[in-house]
Formats: C-alpha cells, structure tokens, sequence
C-alpha cells in the first residue's frame, strides 16, 4: 500500500457544501449535531441531546444558541437562526474562515476588524456533557462575548411549541445553573466561566428547513431563559452543557473544560486515522453491555444494522472488546430463534420482525471467534453462550418461528407473511408493505447457508445435523437459483411461498452469494455474470441501486412526504453499505491479487472519500438518490455505511 494512501485529512469550510453536518456523540446514545455552517435545519439538530438513564428515551434539552460579539470597532452575531416566512439571520459564510472536524468541531470566525474567534465543541464519551468554548487568536485583543441559549425539554422525535409549562427560573449551586423544564425530563445543568443575566422570552417559528422537504411539520417555539455574558479579553468563555441530577461536585467551568479537553484530545489521538475515531460515535453503553446505534440522528439500536456495522466499526478496526460485549448483550435477546430488528426508544418492548437479524448475528459471531487471538480469545464462558445462542437461532429456524420463518424440506429457509416487512427492504407506509418479498429472498439463502456452516464450524451441539441441512441446502441453491439464468440470479423463489414461482426483479441481493459473507456461494463464470449485472445495472460512484431503472418500479429521487420516500426507499435509491459485499465480489471474479485491489482502489474510493466531506462530516451516508448527480438523503451518519467502507479498507481492497 502507498504511504498515505487511506489517510483522510480535514478540509476547509470554504469546500464543504452547505448541507454538511458535523456530530459529537456522549457514548450514552446521546449527541450534539448542526450544520457546519448556517442554521439548524432538522428537529434533530442540538447541542444537548440526551438519553435516559433508565429508559434509554431520548430528549432534546438545548436546541442551540444565540451568540454576539462586541469589540472596540463593532459587534457582529456569530449564529444564524431560520424563522418561518423569513429570511436566515445572518449569513455567516462570510464570518467563517475555517471548520475542522479534527480533534473535534472547530471553527475560526474573522471579523471584518480583523479579529479571529476560535469556537470548539466536543463530547466527552460518558456522560451527556458537552463543552463549549470561544476564544480570541490574539491574546492582546478585546471582545465581549454574549450567548444566549436556546431550551425545550422535548421527545427527540416531537417539535416544543409555546406554553404556559415551562419552568423558566433555574435553580444555582455554585456556578452551575439548573433547569427543570417539565416532569420527567431531564434536569439542564449549564455551568459557564461568565456571568448569567436572567432574562426570559419565547422565541418563536424557528424553521427547519430538512423537516420542511421531508414533508413533516417544521417550526417550533423555544425558551430563551437568560444570557450569558464573557470576557474573552480576559481569557477564554466556557460553557459546559449537562443532562440529568448527577450533582457530584465539578471544578469551575474552566478547569472542568481544561481537563475534559486534555483527556479527550488524547483518547481521540490514540485512534489510527478519522475513520476509525468516527467509528467511535456509533458504539455506545447500554447497561453493563454495548450496542450500536444504526444512524443519527434519529435511529437507535436496529439488530441487522449492528451486526453488519459491527463487522467494520469493531472487528476490522481492532475493538475486540467492544465487540464481545456488544454479541454476549445481544446473545441475550433471542426469542424463539429471533433476535430483536429494533429497541425503541423510552424502555419500550423490541421488535422482532426481522428475518436476517438473527443471521447476521450468527455471522459476526464467527467473525469475532476468528479473528479474536492471543490476549483477545475469549473465556471457555464467553465461547459458550456466543455458540449456545448461535444453536439457539438455528434450532428456532429449523422448527419454524414468528412470520412463517422456516427452514423447508429442501434445506432453504422461507419467510413471510401479508404486511409484515422481514427482509433489510422493509419500507412500510401504514399497512402497505412496500417490498414484502415473501418467499425465499436470495441473501436470506445466503444467510441461512452461511449461518449452517458456521453452526457446523462452531462444533455446536447440533453440529451434524447443521453440515447435513448444509449440503441439501447448497444443492438446492444451486438448483433453484442458478438453473435456467445467465445474467444474474432471481430476487426471490417461491414467492407468497408457492412452490416454484421466481420474482426476477433486477436487485443488489444476489450479490451476497458472491460477496459480503465468509462462505461464497458462487465461483466461475456464474459469480463473474453476477458481479457483471450488478455492476452494468446497480453501481453508482455511492453505492447500489436497490433496483434497476429498468424496472417498471424504479424511483429516481427519494424526495418528498414520507409516502414518497418510503416508496423510494427500495425501489432504486442508493445504499452505500452495499458496495462492501459489491467490492469484495469484484475483487474475488478478477483472481483477487494485488494489482486487481489497487485499482478496485482506484475505481470505488474516491467518490466515497470524496463524500466524507459533503453531509456528515468524515462520516458516510445512509442513501442517495439513484439517478444522478446521485444526491445523499437519509440519516448523513450511517454506521453501516463507514463500516462496510472500513471492512473494506482492513480487506486492503479501497
């Protein structure tokens, strides 16, 4: 490899498109997120946002701020706010001269009297903390610095409005302030280096502009309770934002800001390169495990998701340990076989509506075992309940489980039932199930060859009976898929699960037979024709296509109100997370040497390198439109997105 060659670097703002967003995760689910430049533009978008100790719900304490700066020449405002049916005010284009996401946001404002501002935020992976700071490049230099912070105390997912509820008066202990916003939130806790005017008001009709073109509701009211007033010729402004009743006793806001930056800035520069400390924003604690968010801002733990991202964020990255604790929690979620598709927000009961969830588990499981060596080889315990849980799942399989999920007597696994979605396609809008893809979906077949092997592999209990419902399982895919095609493989067979019927459908998931898993399904010249449709009618410079344009049912853009969007989800949109299993597969056709990964490299990075500049900052996207110029949509912070995209790199094939 070149010296060099994987190593992203930090970029000026005056290259970042307007829509790009920058994240700081707390570890605890919780986040701060904005645009890099100009307002906030989702419901999402806050510089507190914390989850519940107990009940994991999540809750927006401080949306933002108001921010202005006095010197001897002039007084400029360094935030920008959207209102409704006006105008944003200001532009700050012209203020920022540069934005770095590296050690953590970082932004130098220049003043039209030449005085240079620089403003950092940061989490400390932990707690739901988040520092601020603001000071002068040149220490000689005079300015007054004024902020004004915006609170709600609202469902993440929900818009505050004005009432006649909120508590605007804050209890004090010592330098910290505390806001009580409504029953059962939690507690805001702002402790600042300056001083704090108490002065409350409503602000009215923010507007979000995201929300607005997602076809959801928009504006919103928040409090503004007070201001705060710092000295930043006499030294750098602090402002620590904090969740919750811990009132354990804190230094004052510098020292609390001094050491907390120290700490972090070394833990972040022990990470191998960008990739990797963005990879931390994903993993996050849940009790005494570990778990993966799926997306933010607004996804949380989602079972396919986190065994697919685990693959890349913890396996290919080192974090063995993370990635124990993240399979023995989730180990403990099987119900009849099943692993949760999702655990909602606010303690609710999970979701177990997911076919491929508990397979891909059994995948990571694998993948964890093998490359966990030396010091990181796991307890005789550890191996035990991983293997246990890995019998467990097939056992439920085998006998037949929820949704008419079940192995069928020629060793392939059927799945599916009228308005239940179970496949990673599960768009539903109401009732209406946009891809149902009731049968034998093809990488479900991977999945389940792949999942036998591996129980087969792991000498579990049941080991003979796995091989032997291996090979009549393999046999039959070969059978049932490849007989009769050249060009690629059918979508589903047995669809609605009637024996014999095939579902053609030009889509990606043929590719897993060739890509993506540890047992390949295909080789010769039917793994290249694979590869070959895939790429001649699914690769964009992102991602693939969930469908052909060829297709009567091909959606060009996903835009629009949530009916429209969720009928574009699958039906052409672009998932980025494909190409690992689509980069692995054409790799493996052209003989996989070194000269053929070199310009694999060439080929497929550099429009994804390219895109860790353009939504989420140094992060990758959910999806993109299929038609070109292939604009990102969706969640801008993927975690299986970065993770097939840092498999790939430890794979050595981008």
């Amino acid at each position: 490899m070149r010296a060099g060659r994987r190593v992203w670097r930090e970029v000026t703002c005056m290259t970042i498109p307007g829509s790009a967003e920058w994240l700081e995760a707390d570890g605890q689910g919780g986040f701060a997120s904005g645009p890099v430049t100009g307002p906030r533009t989702r419901r999402y978008h806050a510089l507190l946002l914390a989850a519940s100790d107990t009940t994991g719900a999540r809750f927006v304490l401080v949306n933002g701020l108001d921010a202005a700066i006095e010197t001897p020449v002039g007084a400029w405002v360094l935030s920008s706010q959207s209102y409704t049916g006006a105008k944003v005010s200001p532009d700050l284009a012209e203020l920022i001269e540069s934005f770095s996401s590296d050690p953590w946001p970082t932004w130098i404002y220049c003043l039209p009297d030449g005085t240079r501002v620089r403003h950092e935020i940061f989490c400390r992976p932990g707690a739901p903390q988040v520092f601020l700071s603001w000071r002068l490049d040149d220490p000689a230099a005079r300015a007054i610095l004024h902020v004004r912070p915006f609170l709600s105390g609202r469902d993440y997912h929900a818009l505050h409005h004005e009432n006649p509820s909120f508590t605007f008066a804050p209890a004090a202990h010592a330098d910290t302030l505390v806001w009580r916003p409504y029953p059962g939130v939690p507690a805001i806790r702002i402790t600042a280096s300056g001083t704090y005017r108490h002065e409350p008001y409503w602000y009215r009709g923010f507007f979000y502009g995201q929300e607005s073109a997602r076809g959801l509701d928009c504006d919103e009211d928040l409090v503004a309770p007070g201001a705060f007033t710092f000295d930043l010729g006499a030294g750098e402004a602090a402002l620590v934002l904090a969740a919750g009743d811990d009132e354990s006793p804190r230094p004052g806001a510098m020292a609390w800001l001094g050491e907390s930056r120290a700490a972090e800035r070394i833990r972040r520069a022990a990470f191998a390169s960008p990739l990797h400390r963005a990879a931390d924003a994903y993993i996050v604690r849940r009790g005494d495990g570990k778990s993966i968010i799926a997306g933010y801002p607004w996804f949380t733990d989602w079972g396919r998701d986190t065994f697919i991202a685990m693959r890349g964020l913890c396996l290919a990255t080192g974090r063995l340990g993370d990635a124990r604790a993240i399979l023995l929690r989730w180990a403990g979620t099987i119900s009849e076989g099943m692993l949760p598709n999702r655990f909602r927000d606010g303690g609710e009961p999970p979701e177990y509506n997911s076919v491929d969830a508990a397979l891909w588990f059994i995948v990571a499981v694998f993948e964890y075992l093998m490359a966990a060596v030396g010091p990181a080889v796991p307890s005789a315990a550890d191996r035990t309940v991983l293997v246990a849980a890995v019998e467990a799942i097939l056992l439920g399989y085998t006998a037949g489980t929820r949704h008419r999920i079940g192995a069928t007597p020629d060793g392939l696994l059927g799945a599916g039932e009228p308005g239940v979605q179970l496949t990673w396609m599960d768009a539903k809008v109401g009732d209406d199930v946009i891809t149902p893809r009731i049968g034998k979906p093809v990488e479900i077949q991977a999945l389940w060859l792949n999942a036998l092997f591996i129980g087969a592999e792991l000498r579990a209990p049941s080991a003979q009976r796995w091989r032997q419902m291996y090979d009549l399982g393999r046999r039959s895919f070969t059978v049932r898929f490849t007989g009769g095609h050249h060009d690629g493989l059918p979508d589903i067979v047995d669809v609605d699960h009637c024996p014999g019927t095939i579902d053609r459908t030009l889509r990606p998931n043929q590719i897993f037979a060739v890509g993506g898993l540890p047992l390949v399904l295909l080789d010769g010249a039917r793994a290249r024709a694979v590869v070959d449709a895939v790429e001649a009618h699914l690769l964009t410079p992102l991602g693939l296509r969930s469908l052909s344009p060829d297709e009567p049912a091909y959606c060009p853009r996903y835009e629009g109100g949530v009916r429209e969007r969720d009928g574009a989800y699958h039906q052409g949109t672009v998932w980025p997370w494909l190409l690992g299993a689509f980069v692995e597969a054409w790799v493996r056709v052209r003989g996989g040497g070194p000269e053929v990964r070199q310009v694999a490299s060439e080929r497929f990075a550099p429009a994804l390198r390219a895109h860790l500049g353009e939504t989420g900052f140094g992060h990758i996207c959910e999806i993109a439109d299929a038609d070109p110029p292939h604009t990102p949509r969706g969640c801008p912070f993927q975690a299986w997105s970065l993770g097939e995209f840092l498999r790939l790199q430890r794979l050595n094939y981008l």
